[in-house]
């Protein structure tokens, strides 16, 4: 799997010091990790379904990556800003080899999903086309499916100048028919735009399954849309619209802002426009015409467009045909204080690891501080909290009970702008104190605090998470969750809201390092500390897992680290402009990438401090912090030092330690760019697979047998 370089790598390492090669292009390095989730489709070791839904996953992705990334640059074109990238493009640079790799990406696509649907129908499930023969029956139930379902919905509009082209939504499927009036062979233009109530596929009833694209069903009935007319031709298309936000620091009113910036998006500039089969030449150049196409991407294809919507077919009823189910573990330690979760922490700290670990005890936490008495105050950040959120509904609870309840709702989470502006309504209507944070920085910290009255005095209980309060994603990310009664905790998590609902910048801090406060100089700290002790002979060694690692002066300090004999140990899931192994810069660095079943979502730091890692004195951190400029200079995130010995335990020696021993779902990343999946090994291991199969972080119940350990990992000899 390549990573194109953009520029011819250096001869030597002083050249890479003055040269922008010493970094990977960022958008070649989001597309390469897409490209690897795009390898899972192909994966034999899964289920087909599920291999289906990886290629669903990558079709998403790339339309948010052109919806946003692409879509920036585009408009820094048109604003004529020439701002260069850390490997030194410009935009319209940026934006030409970012669509050289989207259309190798989506012939690989396309290529896979020919595989899969053979291989679907092999198993029984077919996916029918528009020229596809079915059986008499089902084309009965289609027909009348159509006239029942969908003749109702859509609305056939002729193009011509008494009728104005229809507006398209952002992602919107339409199909453009090619007709003639059969009473004087008139030609005649129409246009069918797919409404977003209608479903993407529709399942017909039949002993073997059978699907077909909503697009199709209007194909195949085109007689019953168009009686008097001959089809001539048609073609199905699709948009991609800039779906980014800009946010106008002066905004008066925040939230009336976003309403309007809502709708301005749902009108933003088409960048791409996808095309089906042997699209008629003159309904083409309509399509650019009318749309007002510039530097769009085109892409045709003769397979599918819209990839993303193959998740429908995913939830076909074949149980052996997916990953075998997992429910999650309920924290053993709570249990055992009969679900006094309160009583659980004031016993000990506690980390959970999702989703091997229940997310349930997170919303617990909530749910017995909105029941209890004596609590009498709550604080929650809120980035994305999902549709159905039992979270606003325990908030809202402790509201309507007396509590003092604050939650700062994030307007800024991309495409979860709307739902959040929802929850800020009924928050507020329920008496929760509503506070949107900074308006040029985004609040990304998750967080809670619940304040509570014990005996005669108030101990502040909090959560800290590494991936957001969603109880959907939480499924299926990996991510951290740590409880603490701490005071020192405590105290910072109250300056930590001060800052965000006053802007109260904290002077000094007990534990917590806050962006873009000190969460950098605090990484810095801890970098420079590792040079130290490499330099005076010491064991010297970093590690860390990040979703991406982009920031500049970030690499550029483990640059150093690597030159002055610093062992560096990266798991970067997503994005990496890093360059490792190369001579004399950064050849003591190592990075893979791990993609499987579950998403990689924790961010976690170690630093060896003076001994082979893993260590009990190395400094270990959480945080909800990746390594990028915007959350160590334009968001407000935390930064966690895990001190309680055995929690510090278990995040270093089992969840990172885990993820560097991992070898069936990781890919290593080399100097030239290129990511390649790792091979076979003896006693090869999957760690998603040792956390399903393995006794609860958090307590001592067992997954499997009852009261057995949690087996020991080692770095020198694998699991145990």
């Amino acid at each position: 799997m390549d990573m194109p370089s953009t520029s011819e790598p250096p001869e030597t390492v002083d050249e890479l010091t003055v040269q922008p090669a010493r970094y990977f292009n960022r958008e070649l390095s989001w597309l390469a990790f897409n490209e690897r989730v795009l390898a899972e489709a192909s994966n034999p070791n899964y289920p087909l379904l599920e291999r289906l839904r990886f290629l669903s996953i990558s079709g998403n992705n790339i339309d948010e990556f052109l919806m946003v990334r692409v879509a920036g640059f585009h408009a820094q074109v048109r604003s004529q800003i020439e701002e260069i990238s850390i490997d030194g493009l410009t935009p319209s640079q940026a934006i030409a080899i970012t669509h050289e790799k989207v259309l190798e990406l989506e012939q690989i696509q396309q290529q896979t999903w020919t595989t899969l649907k053979a291989q679907l129908a092999e198993a029984g499930i077919v996916v029918v086309g528009e020229d596809d023969e079915i059986s008499p029956e089902r084309d009965t139930w289609l027909r009348e499916y159509f006239t029942e379902h969908v003749m109702p919905v859509i609305t056939p509009q002729a193009i011509d100048p008494a009728h104005p082209f229809p507006f398209v939504a952002n992602q919107g499927i339409g199909v453009l028919f090619s007709l003639s009036r059969i009473a004087d062979n008139a030609p005649v233009m129409e246009m069918v735009l797919i409404p977003s109530p209608l479903p993407r596929f529709v399942r017909i009833p039949g002993e073997e399954a059978a699907w077909i694209s909503m697009e199709d069903l209007i194909c195949r009935a085109t007689a019953e849309l168009f009686p008097g007319f001959r089809l001539n031709g048609h073609g199905v298309f699709r948009i991609l619209r800039d779906s980014d936000l800009e946010i106008e620091e002066d905004a008066e009113d925040l939230v009336r802002y976003f309403r309007t910036a809502i709708q301005r998006r749902r009108r933003g500039i088409v960048i791409v426009l996808q095309l089906q089969g042997r699209f008629d030449p003159a309904a083409e150049e309509l399509l650019r015409t009318q749309l007002g196409l510039d530097q769009a991407l085109v892409m045709k294809t003769e397979g599918i467009i819209g990839l993303s919507g193959l998740s429908a077919i995913c939830d076909e009823d074949r149980p052996e045909l997916k990953f075998e189910p997992y429910s999650p573990r309920y924290p053993e330690r709570i249990l055992e204080h009969d679900g006094d979760i309160f009583a659980a922490i004031r016993e000990k700290d506690i980390v959970v690891q999702h989703p091997y670990e229940s997310f349930e005890v997170v919303i617990d936490f909530l749910k017995q501080a909105a029941r209890d008495p004596d609590v009498v105050a709550i604080k929650q950040t809120l980035y994305r909290a999902g549709k159905q959120s039992a979270i606003i509904s325990a908030l809202i609870q402790a509201a309507e009970q007396g509590k003092s309840v604050t939650a700062v709702v994030e307007l800024k989470a991309r495409f979860d702008e709307e739902q959040n502006l929802l929850w800020a309504s009924q928050l507020e209507r329920a008496g929760v104190q509503v506070i949107y944070g900074f308006v040029d920085w985004k609040t990304h910290a998750k967080v809670s605090a619940v304040v509570r009255r014990e005996g005669g005095a108030y101990r502040t209980y909090c959560h800290f998470g590494t991936g957001n309060y969603h109880p959907i994603t939480a499924r299926i990310y990996t991510d951290l969750s740590y409880f603490t009664a701490d005071p020192a905790a405590g105290r910072d998590v109250v300056r930590l809201f001060n800052f965000i609902t006053g802007y109260v910048e904290p002077k000094s801090t007990d534990m917590l390092s806050i962006s873009p406060i000190s969460l950098r100089a605090t990484l810095n700290a801890c970098i420079d500390a590792e040079i130290a002790n490499a330099e005076a002979g010491r064991p010297a060694a970093i590690w860390a897992k990040l979703n991406s690692l982009t920031d500049p002066d970030l690499i550029d300090r483990l640059y150093a680290a690597s030159r002055a004999g610093v062992d560096i140990e990266l798991v970067v899931r997503g994005i990496c402009c890093l360059r490792p192994g190369v001579p004399g810069l950064s050849d003591n660095i190592a990075v893979k990438s791990i993609i499987g079943r579950f998403l990689e979502h924790a961010r976690i730091w170690a630093f060896a401090n003076g001994a082979d890692l893993p260590n009990r004195h190395a400094k270990v951190f959480i945080t909800s912090a990746d390594g990028m400029s915007r959350n160590l200079d334009r968001r407000v995130e935390v930064l966690l030092p895990i001190r309680n010995e055995t929690v510090h335990d278990q995040v270093l020696d089992q969840v990172m330690l885990a993820n560097l021993l991992d070898s069936e779902q990781s890919w290593d990343l080399a100097p030239d760019g290129t990511y390649t999946r790792v091979g076979e090994v003896e006693n090869a291991f999957n760690l998603h697979r040792y956390f399903m199969t393995n006794p609860s972080l958090s307590g001592r119940g067992a997954a499997l047998d009852s009261g057995r350990k949690v087996p020991k990992l080692s770095l020198r000899r694998g699991h145990i």
